[in-house]
């Protein structure tokens, strides 16, 4: 009888330790997943923090987007209003032309691989800045050539590309009318506007 008794607490015995063993692997799992959770969030956090912004306006943000959104470095974009007198305008409003608001792109991009006097590059190169308030066949201050700066030295590069570019006479003469003042709070566009071109299979605008 006492060998009988014996055998149980052996097994009780051995029986608690399995379990306990199996507590710890379980909770060795948890807190690895927890350190892999917080590792990648340390990454995300340190590669958010390399992102600058630039924010442009040059007519209709859906070739625009797809333009910028096609640049080596640009990390992130997206479509929507800026530089005018109403909260959270939506895009009915803007097209009335009474908002004050300009079509943008908001562009988050790494200047470890694209600086942003090559995104004002593109900005120049892909529409036309003698136009005033319209791009081609698109009127209206919604459409108009703008340069929305984050700080100083975004103005004083957008300032010195402008100068350039109209002392080297790619117009012939004509003015360059785009505006270049500080950036004002973006109003991210209704979700259908996002990556227009792209969801259409389009490269590009009519323009």
């Amino acid at each position: 009888m006492q060998i009988s008794n014996d055998r149980h607490i052996q097994r009780a015995a051995m029986f608690g330790v399995a379990v306990l063993l199996a507590g710890g692997l379980m909770l060795a799992g948890v807190s690895a997943r927890l350190s892999a959770g917080e590792e990648d969030s340390a990454e995300a956090a340190k590669k958010d923090a390399k992102m600058e912004q630039a924010m442009f306006g040059a007519g209709c943000f859906w070739g625009v987007e797809e333009t910028f959104r096609k640049v080596k470095g640009v990390q992130e974009t997206a479509v929507g209003y800026s530089g005018g007198h109403t909260a959270s305008p939506t895009y009915k409003e803007v097209c009335t032309d009474k908002t004050g608001h300009a079509e943008v792109v908001h562009v988050s991009y790494d200047p470890g691989k694209v600086s942003y006097e090559e995104l004002l590059k593109v900005f120049w190169e892909n529409h036309n800045p003698t136009q005033l308030n319209r791009q081609g066949p698109d009127t209206g201050t919604q459409y108009r050539s703008v340069v929305f700066y984050y700080n100083d030295a975004q103005k004083t590069a957008a300032e010195k590309s402008k100068q350039a570019l109209q002392e080297s006479e790619a117009f012939k003469g004509r003015k360059i009318v785009t505006v270049i003042e500080p950036a004002q709070e973006f109003y991210r566009a209704e979700e259908y506007h996002q990556r227009y071109l792209e969801k259409r299979g389009q490269a590009s605008c009519h323009l």
